[in-house]
């Protein structure tokens, strides 16, 4: 295993977080590890299974949707 020394200096004048979902995560410098958690909580009440996916129509690619966040054009 390495040991790996880092020296940062992080300055931030704006951050604005529109969102974050399920298994999101901001991180903002270096981490020395990251344990993951997972818990599950039934929120709705749900008592029965979900049902079955549906497939797309006859394979064909979904159709185009505009993004929530705005993309920059790929170069």
């Amino acid at each position: 295993m390495s040991n790996y020394y880092i020296q940062q200096s992080i300055q931030i004048q704006f951050i604005k977080i529109g969102g974050m979902s399920n298994s999101s995560i901001l991180q903002i410098g270096t981490c020395g590890q990251i344990t993951t958690n997972d818990f599950l909580y039934n929120t709705g009440g749900y008592t029965e299974p979900a049902p079955e996916a549906e497939k797309n129509g006859n394979g064909a690619a979904p159709p185009s949707v505009t993004p929530l966040v705005p993309l920059q054009t790929p170069r």
